[in-house]
């Protein structure tokens, strides 16, 4: 295939464009990567112009506390380096409810915990396992895109209250590295969510480090998990699996990139 399908949010095809100006879209935070072969976006139904900026300034005094939600290993790699590289003083959070089955999520925390180990990253863990608050808050957005705002907002909602509460200058989230995430959604929330509490919400469009991602994963030998982390993501991944390669529906892996956060 010479060209990229395009979709809308409800899943509706749009007018093909070339894989270039695809990967470009995507890089840029303007779509999101539904699947990479054959290789499928999804352009907003409508763009969010953001006329106020990214409380958190482009070059951050040096020492500012940022606390940054970390969804998973492999997705913390870039984001740690970069947030060091501009001066942040980081320490990572962990809340993910989303994650399912139990197993699933305790495996992810301990890739978490072991890689903030090997980089000295502090970190502030999140007490139980909150699956139930997950599902009633998703009870009646089970469909994407609204789903993922849900969940977004959960777990923004839960980072900026513990970096107020701890005195942090400014949080984010490694969420914002992926390109299967809703970025624009990411900082409207992230944006809305600073200002109800007094504090920065710092926006990158991180992005553009998603191969030194995959590098650094496989360099430390990182857990790649094969869906995002609800079980609701777990089912689409496998159905675009079956969709894109019927026969091995039954027995291929699924992407290791699919939709990771």
């Amino acid at each position: 295939m010479d060209q990229a399908v395009v979709l809308d949010q409800h899943g509706q095809k749009l007018t093909p464009c070339s894989k270039d100006k695809a990967r470009r879209l995507v890089t840029e935070g303007k779509a999101r990567l539904v699947n990479e072969d054959p290789l499928v976006i999804e352009l907003p139904l409508v763009a969010t112009l953001h006329e106020k900026r990214a409380a958190a300034p482009d070059q951050p005094v040096e020492g500012t506390m940022l606390l940054l939600h970390i969804c998973c290993g492999p997705c913390g790699t870039y984001p740690i380096n970069r947030l060091r590289e501009l001066g942040f003083s980081v320490t990572g959070f962990w809340y993910n409810p989303n994650i399912h089955p139990y197993a699933e999520h305790e495996r992810r925390r301990e890739c978490v915990a072991a890689y903030a180990s090997e980089v000295g990253l502090p970190m502030i863990w999140s007490e139980g396992y909150e699956m139930p608050l997950y599902f009633r808050q998703v009870a009646g957005h089970e469909e994407r895109p609204e789903r993922c705002a849900t969940c977004y907002r959960l777990r923004l909602a839960r980072t900026a209250q513990e970096a107020r509460e701890r005195g942090f200058d400014a949080f984010t989230t490694t969420l914002l590295i992926s390109p299967y995430q809703q970025q624009s959604v990411i900082r409207s929330i992230g944006e809305e969510l600073a200002e109800k509490n007094g504090i920065q919400f710092f926006f990158e469009n991180l992005r553009r480090g998603w191969g030194e991602r995959g590098r650094l994963a496989r360099e430390h030998h990182l857990y790649q998990q094969h869906y995002c982390g609800c079980i609701y993501s777990e089912v689409e991944a496998a159905t675009a699996r079956q969709r894109a390669s019927p026969r091995a529906a039954g027995t291929a892996t699924l992407r290791p990139e699919s939709a990771p956060g």
